[in-house]
């Protein structure tokens, strides 16, 4: 079994390391241009030229949560790609979240603003019956967001493609539901996987269906998110505000109006960071199960995108 490491501003040497201790009767290296062919291989944003020169790869198993980048290359079809299932990520997200949920209810951002100015002032506690919390995607990551946000008492709206129950959490799921789940909606967390039907969901017609004094958080791809209408909304009064930390381009442009905004938050996404030893141990886990011919978790599906 030959392993191939390719990754784009990313340094391979310590999961290489990783996987030849692992396997250690096993070639591990990092791919270069001309390298000999694999039968798996760990990667991020790789190039076509990459995938163009492994034609035998078996496996491709992808160091981040989303693969929307991955699955615009031309890939062959039979190439099995798969996803992280968690591997320390979750907990990560459900930590940024509730902080930005809570800030946002709390009013941190205005106390900041008081004291930095000199004033000692006060705030009327408000009823977190009146925040109802709207996770969009249910996945690993979602699930364990809505259950983190639990534990907090703030009600939890969920909304999937396919329908899903999860205990104390109130799910929507398929288009025609979209609507309602919004309606229902004070705080909205994006954690969609990025797909052609996806793309540009949070926009003028979708966010103006949350309740007045909305505020949204998203935490999954910029493309999600059509920033014209975000800001119109925001400065129109029917949204409070956002906090993002994905984007259409990273690094967000120096000149993006997100910068600036007193309304907005800005994070260099960082919400949830792949963590390497929880990585590797998950993948070697994976890649043992293949060799017993098991099934394993977080394969993508090529046509729905994650």
């Amino acid at each position: 079994m030959n392993i191939t490491i390719c990754f784009d501003k990313l340094d391979p040497a310590p999961w290489v390391q990783g996987l030849q201790q692992a396997f250690p009767q096993t070639t591990v290296s990092a791919w270069s241009p001309g390298a000999p062919q694999a039968d798996h291989a760990i990667v991020w944003a790789p190039p076509q030229q990459f995938i163009d020169e492994q034609p035998g790869l078996q496996t491709l198993f992808n160091i981040g949560a989303g693969v929307d980048a991955l699955l615009q290359l031309k890939l062959p079809p039979t190439l099995k790609v798969v996803r992280l299932d968690d591997a320390g990520m979750s907990v990560q997200m459900a930590e940024y979240v509730c902080h930005a949920v809570i800030r946002h209810f709390r009013e941190f951002d205005g106390y900041d603003a008081d004291t930095r100015a000199g004033k000692w002032s006060y705030r009327k506690p408000r009823s977190r019956a009146d925040f109802a919390v709207g996770v969009m995607g249910l996945g690993v990551l979602g699930e364990r967001v809505a259950k983190a946000l639990q534990v907090f008492d703030f009600p939890v709206n969920g909304y999937s493609r396919s329908p899903k129950d999860l205990p104390g959490v109130r799910c929507f799921s398929g288009a025609q539901s979209l609507p309602e789940f919004m309606q229902a909606t004070r705080v909205l967390v994006n954690l969609m996987p990025l797909t052609p039907e996806t793309e540009n969901i949070l926009n003028k017609d979708t966010l103006s269906q949350l309740q007045k004094g909305g505020y949204v958080i998203n935490v999954a791809r910029g493309k999600h998110l059509v920033d014209e209408d975000l800001l119109a909304l925001i400065d129109s009064g029917h949204l409070a505000g956002a906090m993002l930390d994905v984007f259409r381009t990273e690094p967000l442009p120096a000149a993006h109006p997100f910068w600036q905004h007193p309304q907005i938050t800005v994070t260099p996404h960082t919400s949830a960071r792949t963590l390497r030893e929880e990585s590797i141990a998950q993948i070697v886990g994976k890649m043992q199960a293949l060799q017993r011919g098991e099934p394993i978790h977080g394969v993508v599906d090529h046509q729905r995108g994650y």
